[in-house]
């Protein structure tokens, strides 16, 4: 068995471990094939902390979590990792939880296939009008991002990991940015938190 460093996995587990003591074996979900290896999933896995009222989800694989490959010496990978906080407010929890990952992964997707980096202060609009949740019902349909208000930007051996938190916005919510009626650091202290919340209405 051929022997990996994992100087940048274990350098993103020391933060959340920082930001949450004491939960030191969290949820985890891997990736079966490796993109590498022609999976469909670019992260190497989502680790989900309990947050109390809220699952935070931290993601593996946007930055070098083995060895250093790029010569960026600056940032790790594409320098960046992805979180998310989801409200517990839902009915089918196992269900929720790997909807979610299946939503990070999707984005990752769009990092690895083109190169798109998301840094905070940005909106994604998925142009879809069904909600994101399983049942499709929320009105959440697209995201805005922040700074992670919990993990703090670290420096690893392989370079710069800043945490993007993404955060669950409406339709409409999404067209008044589109429409500059307000920017993102608006609608989020509209919205008044950081938890993707299904049940959420919009502000107005």
């Amino acid at each position: 068995m051929e022997e990996y460093e994992t100087v940048g996995w274990d350098a993103i587990t020391k933060e959340c471990e920082r930001a949450y003591p004491g939960q030191d074996n969290p949820l985890h979900y891997g990736t079966l094939m490796s993109w590498q290896l022609g999976g469909n999933d670019p992260l190497d896995g989502i680790s989900i902390y309990d947050g109390g009222d809220y699952w935070h989800f931290i993601t593996y694989g946007l930055s070098e979590l083995y060895e250093k490959e790029s010569e960026n010496i600056e940032y790790s990978g594409y320098g960046m990792e992805f979180t998310l906080k989801l409200k517990k407010n839902v009915k089918d929890e196992d269900a929720e939880l790997k909807g979610i990952c299946g939503i990070l992964q999707a984005i990752a997707r769009i990092t690895f296939e083109n190169g798109e980096l998301f840094k905070p202060y940005e909106y994604l609009y998925t142009g879809q009008t069904q909600g994101m949740d399983i049942e499709m019902k929320s009105l959440l349909t697209g995201f805005i991002t922040i700074p992670d208000t919990q993990l703090k930007t670290i420096e690893t051996p392989n370079g710069r990991v800043e945490f993007v938190e993404f955060i669950g916005v409406t339709d409409a919510e999404l067209q008044s940015i589109i429409n500059k009626e307000c920017n993102v650091k608006e609608l989020y202290e509209k919205i008044g938190n950081d938890i993707t919340d299904y049940q959420r209405k919009s502000k107005d």
